[in-house]
């Protein structure tokens, strides 16, 4: 089964772009500014909800959930290394757990050691850009999104000596100049179909409650380390001793690629 996709045409939004304004222009035309300006309104309304929703593949794949009936589910850990790394590293082996790294690259350079130690234990590492601009990442335009995403691949390609080969946008947002640098790096975009919001709540059984609620066989479970509230390791060894107990194992999307349907 194919589950790494790459963007093939970064480009055809332009197209529905043009067409969609042709139209617009076409309305305003014929019927003035009382129906043409909430026309040209309304056509912009799918750009917006392209780069503010998370799942959305306007612009290009991304991927929602892993193509897998097994009760098994892709932990993702976001915005690391950080002082958490190392302790949930030990936590996610003692449960004999996978997980996915999704790399800040300018935290990674810091701090190569914990980028090495996580590849060393079999986790997978992934781009989550090179200085995580979280306010502004939707906005940001073609140049700035290209060095965002081709810093962070050069610094942890640099460090463990292979390119990472999953994006995470930064807040789950990716404007239509994501795609490009996807396709030219072979990167595919991972969203998530989970999350507990762990990055702002402190409130343990809350974040694993809001998680459990949405597990199913194959979906992507967004959480972060390096939380201000200091409670990342708790909460995630929380959330792998619930799984557990539900009898959901951890899987890598490369340990599918290639298994029958």
């Amino acid at each position: 089964m194919q589950i790494h996709r790459p963007p093939r045409h970064p480009h055809v939004w332009w197209a529905l772009l043009v067409v969609s304004q042709l139209i617009v222009i076409a309305i305003w035309w014929r019927y003035g500014w009382r129906i043409g300006l909430p026309a040209m309104l309304a056509s912009h309304l799918p750009f917006v909800w392209g780069t503010l929703w998370p799942q959305s593949r306007l612009f290009g794949p991304a991927l929602i959930r892993l193509p897998t009936d097994e009760r098994c589910v892709w932990l993702t850990i976001d915005d690391g290394p950080s002082d958490d790394t190392l302790g949930l590293l030990d936590v996610l082996d003692a449960h004999g757990a996978k997980a996915t790294f999704f790399l800040v690259g300018e935290r990674a350079a810091a701090r190569p050691e914990l980028v090495r130690e996580i590849a060393r234990r079999g986790h997978g590492i992934g781009n989550h850009s090179a200085t995580h601009p979280s306010a502004w990442f939707w906005a940001l335009g073609p140049r700035r999104m290209r060095a965002e995403i081709q810093g962070c691949q050069t610094i942890l390609q640099g460090i463990t000596g292979t390119a990472p080969r999953w994006f995470r946008a930064v807040v789950g947002m990716a404007n239509p100049f994501v795609a490009a640098p996807l396709r030219d790096f072979g990167l595919a975009r991972a969203a998530w179909g989970a999350r507990g919001f762990d990055a702002v709540r402190h409130d343990i059984e809350g974040v694993v409650a809001t998680i459990e609620r949405d597990l199913a066989p194959g979906t992507i479970v967004l959480l972060h380390e390096g939380a201000r509230h200091g409670r990342s390791v708790e909460t995630i060894a929380a959330l792998l001793q619930r799984m557990q107990a539900q009898g959901y194992a951890t899987v890598l999307p490369e340990d599918l690629e290639g298994s029958p349907v």
